[in-house]
C-alpha cells in the first residue's frame, strides 16, 4: 500500500501543470531546432561523452598502475598490518584466507528458515510485484519529465531543459551506495573475498548504459526506449557468447528475431517515435540506444561472471559497484563543473530538485526489490513482472505526454512483450527439466 501511495503522489507531482507544460514546456519543431543550433557546443551528446570519458580515465588510469605496481613488486607479500596495507589488499586480492574460514564457519552456524505457507508466499509476491510495479513506473515517467519538459519558475518564463545525464546517474548511485551500505551493516551478510577492482569493470559499463538511458530520451520516445530495453536480449546472447563462451537454443534465437520484428514494427509506423526529423537526429538516437544494449549486455555477462566466481551476496554486488560508480562520476562532475550547474538549475527550479529526489528514491527501491523477488521467486517470475510493467510503463506514458501509436505499432509492441514471456516460460521449462538455462537479467 505504501508504494502505491507514493506512487500515485509521484504521478499527481508529474501531472501537475502538465497542460501548461505541453503548451510551453514542448516547443515546437522549428523552436527546437532553433535552440539546438544555438545551444553551447558543450550541450552536444559526442562533446559531452568525450568529456565524460576524460573523467573517467582520470580514476581508472592510476587505479591500472597502482595494480600493476602492488602485483609486480609484490607488495602484499611483505609484512605490514596498517591500514594502507589493508586497503591495497582489499582492492588488489580480496579478504584474506583466515578472514574468510572464520566469517564461513560463522555463516554455518546460521540455522535454517522455516518453509513459507502457500498463503504468505501469495502475500510475498503481491508484495514484491506491487513494490516493482510502483517504483519502475514512477521512475519511467520521471525520467521522461527530467529529460524531455521544459523546466519553469514562478516568473511564467520559456523555461530550460536539463541536459546533464550525468548527474543523474550520479543521484541514482550514489544513493544506492548508502543504501547497500546501510542494509550491510544491518543484515548478515555471506563472506567476500572478490578484489574490490572487479567491480569496476561492471561499473563502468553500468553507469554508460544508464547515461545513454537518459541521454536517448533527446532523440527518441519513451515507448521506443522501453521497447529497446526488451530487445536487449538480442545484445546480450552476443556479449554472452563472447564473454561466458555460452551456447544458445534455436528457440531463444528464434525470440530474438521476435524482438526485433516487433521493435522495427513499432519504428516504422510510430509517427513520435524520434524527436525531431533530421537525419543526424535519428542516428544520434539509434547510437545511443545500441550503446546502451551493449554496455548493459556487458553488465549483466560480468556481474554473472562475479556471482559464479567469488559467491558474493547481492548486497554486496549493489555496494561494490555502487562505490565505483560514485567515484568516477563525482570525478568527472567535478573536473567539468556540471555540479555547480545542477545545484545552480536545481535553486532556479526547485521542482528538479524534487525530480531528482523522487527518480533516485524510486530507483533505489526498485534494486532492492530486484534482488529480494529474484532471491525469493527466481528470475522467472522477475522477468515476468517486469514484462508487465514496460507495459504499463508505455500507456502511462502515452496517456500522460499524449505519444500516439498505430496499430501495426501496438501489434509489434505486443510481438516483444509475448518474446520476452516466452522466453521466461522456456527458462522455467528447462528448470523444471534440470537442463541448463540462461537467464541473464542486466539493468532495468
Amino acid at each position: 500500500m505504501r508504494s502505491l501511495a507514493v506512487l500515485i503522489t509521484a504521478l499527481i507531482l508529474i501531472t501537475n501543470g502538465l497542460s501548461e507544460q505541453k503548451l510551453a514546456g514542448q516547443v515546437s519543431e522549428s523552436d527546437v531546432n532553433a535552440k539546438e543550433l544555438a545551444k553551447p557546443w558543450t550541450d552536444f551528446w559526442i562533446v559531452r561523452l568525450t568529456m565524460n570519458l576524460f573523467g573517467y580515465a582520470t580514476v581508472i588510469l592510476p587505479g591500472f598502475i597502482i595494480i600493476v605496481y602492488v602485483r609486480r613488486t609484490n607488495y602484499l607479500d611483505q609484512p605490514g598490518s596498517g591500514y594502507v596495507h589493508r586497503l591495497v589488499q582489499l582492492l588488489v586480492e580480496g579478504s584474506s584466507p583466515d578472514q574468510l574460514k572464520l566469517e564461513r564457519f560463522d555463516e554455518d552456524a546460521q540455522p535454517e528458515q522455516p518453509e513459507r505457507s502457500f498463503c504468505r508466499q501469495c502475500l510475498l509476491l503481491l508484495f514484491c510485484g506491487g513494490g516493482l510495479l510502483s517504483s519502475y513506473l514512477v521512475w519511467g515517467i520521471l525520467q521522461e519529465r527530467i529529460m524531455v519538459y521544459r523546466y519553469k519558475n514562478a516568473d511564467g518564463d520559456a523555461g530550460e531543459l536539463f541536459t546533464n545525464s550525468q548527474f543523474i546517474v550520479f543521484a541514482n548511485r550514489i544513493l544506492a551506495f548508502l543504501v547497500a551500505c546501510a542494509a550491510i551493516l544491518f543484515v548478515k551478510q555471506k563472506p567476500h573475498d572478490a578484489p574490490l577492482y572487479k567491480y569496476s569493470y561492471s561499473s563502468f559499463s553500468n553507469i554508460m548504459s544508464s547515461w545513454c538511458q537518459y541521454e536517448a530520451l533527446k532523440f527518441v520516445s519513451f515507448p521506443v526506449q522501453v521497447l529497446a530495453k526488451a530487445s536487449k536480449v538480442i545484445p546480450v546472447m552476443l556479449m554472452g557468447k563472447l564473454v561466458s563462451r555460452r551456447a544458445y537454443s534455436v528457440f531463444e534465437y528464434c525470440t530474438a528475431v521476435m524482438i526485433s520484428v516487433g521493435l522495427f514494427l513499432f519504428l516504422l509506423t510510430s509517427e513520435d517515435s524520434i524527436r525531431g526529423k533530421g537525419r543526424m537526429t535519428t542516428v544520434s538516437g539509434i547510437v545511443i540506444l545500441v550503446g546502451y544494449l551493449v554496455f548493459d549486455a556487458f553488465t549483466s555477462n560480468w556481474q554473472d561472471r562475479l556471482f559464479h566466481t567469488y559467491r558474493m551476496s547481492s548486497l554486496q554486488m549493489m555496494a561494490g559497484v555502487n562505490l565505483f560508480s560514485v567515484l568516477l562520476t563525482s570525478v568527472s562532475l567535478f573536473e567539468q563543473g556540471a555540479f555547480q550547474e545542477a545545484v545552480t538549475f536545481m535553486l532556479r527550479y526547485p521542482e528538479f530538485g524534487l525530480h531528482t529526489l523522487f527518480v533516485s528514491s524510486s530507483s533505489v527501491v526498485g534494486q532492492v526489490f530486484i534482488y529480494y523477488t529474484i532471491s525469493e521467486f527466481g528470475p522467472v517470475t522477475f522477468t515476468i513482472i517486469m514484462t508487465v510493467r514496460m507495459g504499463l510503463a508505455i500507456l502511462l506514458s502515452c496517456i500522460i505526454y499524449n505519444h500516439s501509436i498505430a496499430l501495426s505499432g501496438a501489434v509489434g509492441i505486443c510481438l516483444v512483450f509475448a518474446a520476452v514471456i516466452l522466453r521466461a516460460y522456456h527458462c522455467w521449462h528447462k528448470k523444471s527439466q534440470n537442463l541448463p538455462a540462461v537467464q541473464n537479467l542486466g539493468t532495468v
